[in-house]
C-alpha cells in the first residue's frame, strides 16, 4: 500500500578508471550521433536526430528494439498528460504520430483518473518502433553489450560493443546515454549515483482468457491483495491490473523485484520475478474466479527496472523543486506525474499533485560536468531518489530524448553541450515545455 515519503540517501560512485577498449574491433561504425538504449528516451533521441539530418546509430543490449516500454510489458504510457480535469498533453514529438497510428488500428486506449494514462498493445508498438526506425534511416546495433569507452579528457570518442558476431567499435561526435542504468557514463569513468537502499522493479505479465466485464474496482483489488498477500507468498501488498478494452487481456503490475547491478544477482532476480508473477496469477484465480478463473499467462516481460544507477550531473533535481514546480530556464521536459518511489518491499510512495501542477527537468540534470559531448536521457538523469521517481516515466523521458537530439545539434561537432544557449533550445522544443 502507499506509504509516506521517508528520506532515501544516495551516494556517488565512480570507476577506478574508464573501461577502455584494447585492440581495434573487427567491425567499425562511424556516425554523427550514437544513442545507447532504444526505450522511449533513446528512440525519441534517435528519431529526432535523424529528422535533423544527422547520421544516427541506435544501440541496444536486447535483441530487439523498444526497451522497457515494449519488452518489459509496462502497459501504460505515464506522464504524457497533465492532471484532471483538463488532462492537457504535455509531451508531443514522437507521441503524436505514435498515438495516432496505434489508435487507428485499435491498439491503444486511454485510462482516466487523477491523470490520463495511455494503454497499448506491446506487439503492435514493437513493430511501430521498428518501422519508424527504418523509415528514418537509423542504423541499428542490437544484442550489443557495452564493453568499453574511448574517452579523451572532456570528449567521448567512441564505444565498444560485444555481439555474438564480434566486437563493434562505434565512433561518433555526440552520445546519448539512454541505457537506463547510466551504462555509458559509468563505463566512461563519470560519477554516478546509487541509492542507499533497494528501489524495487517489477515483473510485469500479460494474462488472457479472463472476463474483464466482472473486473473488481482498483481499490477492491488493492485491498484484497493487502489483506491476503501473505497467504500466497506475495511480497508486494497491493496491485494494479490494466485491462485492454474488448480483448479480455490485462497487464498485471503486482510484484516487487530487486534490481541489482551484479550480473549473477540480476539473473537470479529475473527468475524470482517470474516466480512472484506465477503466485500473483494463483492469487487472482482463487480470489477473483469470476474474472481470472480461466486466465493464463500470455507473456512475461523482461524485468522492469525503475531506479538503479544514474548520472551525477551539473544539477541534481530535488524533491523540493518537484513539489514547487520550479520552471528552469533550461527546462527540457515537464510532467505532473506523482512522486512514485518503490523503496519498500510491500508498498511505495504515491504523492499526487493538484490539477494545475507541473514540474520540470533541466538540461543541466542531463549533462555530466566532466564531458561536453555526452547527454543522458530517461531514467538515468540526475535527481534525488524521490525527484527522479516523478520524472522517470515515459512522458518526460521522451521529451528528454527529443531535447537531447536538439542540444547535440545546437552544440555541433566538436562543440560542448555545456555551451548550448537555453533560449535557442527552448525555441526548438517549445511544445514540450510551454503551452
Amino acid at each position: 500500500m502507499p506509504h509516506p515519503l521517508t528520506p532515501l540517501p544516495i551516494h556517488t560512485v565512480v570507476r577506478d578508471a574508464p573501461l577502455r577498449p584494447a585492440d581495434p574491433a573487427a567491425h567499425a561504425v562511424t556516425a554523427d550521433v550514437c544513442v545507447v538504449g532504444s526505450g522511449i528516451a533513446g528512440l525519441s533521441a534517435a528519431v529526432e536526430s535523424a529528422r535533423l539530418g544527422r547520421d544516427v546509430v541506435l544501440v541496444d543490449a536486447a535483441p530487439v528494439l523498444g526497451g522497457q516500454m515494449v519488452n518489459s510489458l509496462i502497459g501504460l504510457f505515464c506522464g504524457v498528460y497533465g492532471n484532471g480535469p483538463e488532462h492537457r498533453q504535455l509531451t508531443h514529438g514522437l507521441f503524436d504520430a505514435m498515438f495516432a497510428d496505434l489508435e487507428a488500428g485499435g491498439d491503444l486506449f486511454y485510462r482516466t483518473g487523477h491523470t490520463l494514462t495511455v494503454g497499448y498493445d506491446e506487439v503492435r508498438l514493437g513493430r511501430w518502433v521498428e518501422d519508424t526506425v527504418r523509415a528514418h534511416g537509423i542504423r541499428v546495433l542490437t544484442n550489443a553489450t557495452l564493453t568499453g569507452v574511448d574517452r579523451d579528457g572532456d570528449r567521448v570518442l567512441g564505444a565498444r560493443f560485444a555481439t555474438r558476431y564480434g566486437a563493434v567499435d562505434v565512433t561518433a561526435a555526440g552520445f546519448v546515454d539512454a541505457s537506463g542504468d547510466a551504462a555509458l557514463a559509468w563505463a566512461a569513468g563519470l560519477e554516478c549515483w546509487l541509492p542507499d537502499r533497494e528501489i524495487y522493479g517489477s515483473q510485469q505479465l500479460v494474462v488472457e482468457h479472463l472476463d474483464a466485464s466482472a473486473a473488481p474496482p482498483p481499490a477492491e483489488l488493492a485491498d484484497r491483495v493487502g489483506a491476503r498477500a501473505g497467504d500466497y507468498g506475495l511480497l508486494r501488498r497491493d496491485g494494479l491490473a490494466f485491462y485492454f478494452p474488448g480483448r479480455d487481456t490485462a497487464v498485471l503490475n503486482m510484484t516487487h523485484i530487486e534490481a541489482p547491478l551484479d550480473p549473477i544477482a540480476a539473473a537470479e532476480a529475473q527468475l524470482e520475478g517470474k516466480a512472484q508473477a506465477d503466485r500473483v496469477v494463483e492469487f487472482l484465480r482463487a480470489e477473483f474466479p469470476e474474472v481470472f478463473g480461466k486466465a493464463s499467462v500470455r507473456s512475461y516481460g523482461l524485468p522492469g527496472r525503475r531506479q538503479t544507477r544514474w548520472l551525477a550531473a551539473v544539477h541534481q533535481l530535488t524533491v523540493d523543486e518537484v513539489r514547487a514546480g520550479v520552471r528552469f530556464p533550461d527546462a527540457v521536459a515537464r510532467t505532473a506525474w506523482p512522486i512514485e518511489l518503490h523503496d519498500s518491499p510491500d508498498g511505495y510512495v504515491w504523492e499526487t499533485f493538484g490539477p494545475d501542477h507541473l514540474h520540470y527537468v533541466p538540461l543541466r540534470s542531463m549533462l555530466p560536468p566532466a564531458v561536453g559531448n555526452l547527454v543522458a536521457a530517461g531514467r538515468c538523469v540526475d535527481g534525488d531518489a524521490a525527484a527522479l521517481s516523478s520524472v522517470r516515466v515515459m512522458g518526460p523521458c521522451a521529451a528528454m530524448g527529443h531535447a537531447a537530439a536538439h542540444a547535440l545539434d545546437l552544440a555541433g561537432p566538436g562543440g560542448s553541450l555545456h555551451a548550448v544557449d537555453p533560449v535557442a533550445l527552448t525555441g526548438r522544443i517549445r511544445e514540450n515545455v510551454e503551452d
